[in-house]
């Protein structure tokens, strides 16, 4: 080397270079964690009762069949039981006929599947708007009257089609929350918004990459719900990593983290 010529400092070493990406997922993952921990940590969780003696009682967000005679539609979302409540919740389906005197559920059980049964539940109630285990379930869609008697036919074809009836992965998915996002989606109609801790919402099979969004307004990209986009009217633009939805919903002024759900609350 002639004297006098500077040596090349500036370029990175190939190892650091190699892990740069890697560090920065990595960041990104723990600091989407924190909207768990800090649900966690707000003690607003019951972790201490059991199961077998949680409340279930009508939280008074449905209407009364002996009073209410027309057609209804109604998505509802818990959280889950104990610590997992603080990623996600479990959501259900209740739809009534006009003059109906109780309502049918339609829900994806885990521990079913677990014990070699079908998932897939389809109860009657005339309270669909129970506690699940103690959780308060945040009303997510509520259709009366034509509407809802218009897209009864719609969901009961949609729930029959469940291609996952006999599986049940807790994430990525296919779980309870996918099963109410494959009927949003052939439900249009539901203008279903899943909130990001609905974790299995963006799960869309081993073979399917793109798909509408549940909410029937846009549309997702989806790598076997472990990473992808949605960008739509209801649900704004969410980002999926690892199944931690986080993104902003401009029509309705939101953000959407994981842990937290949509922030302010409506």
């Amino acid at each position: 080397m002639a004297s006098g010529t500077p040596l090349n400092t500036s370029s990175p070493h190939p190892t650091r270079t190699r892990l740069r990406w890697p560090l920065r997922l990595l960041g990104l993952v723990l600091l989407l964690l924190l909207g768990p921990m800090g649900v966690l940590a707000s003690g607003t969780l019951d972790l201490q009762t059991p199961w077998n003696q949680a409340r279930s009682d009508s939280t008074g967000q449905t209407p009364d069949p002996a009073v209410e005679r027309r057609a209804v539609v109604q998505v509802f979302g818990a959280r889950t039981v104990r610590w997992r409540g603080s990623f996600a919740i479990h959501p259900w389906i209740a739809v009534k006929r006009p003059g109906a005197d109780h309502y049918t559920t339609y829900q994806v059980v885990g521990w079913r599947a677990q014990n070699g049964e079908e998932s897939l539940v389809t109860g009657s109630s005339s309270h669909p708007d129970a506690r699940w285990y103690g959780a308060y379930p945040q009303l997510l869609a509520d259709h009366r009257g034509a509407d809802a008697d218009g897209m009864i036919d719609a969901i009961e074809a949609a729930v029959a089609d469940y291609p996952w009836g006999h599986e049940y992965r807790l994430w990525p998915g296919p779980n309870s929350n996918t099963f109410v996002a494959w009927v949003a989606r052939r439900v249009p109609a539901l203008h279903l918004d899943l909130p990001p801790t609905a974790i299995g919402k963006d799960y869309l099979g081993a073979s399917t990459f793109i798909d509408h969004a549940p909410s029937g307004t846009g549309w997702q990209v989806s790598l076997l719900g472990l990473a992808g986009v949605t960008v739509a009217r209801e649900e704004g633009l969410e980002l999926n990593l690892l199944g931690l939805g986080f993104g902003i919903d401009v029509n309705h002024l939101q953000l959407r983290l994981p842990g937290f759900g949509k922030v302010p609350s409506r």
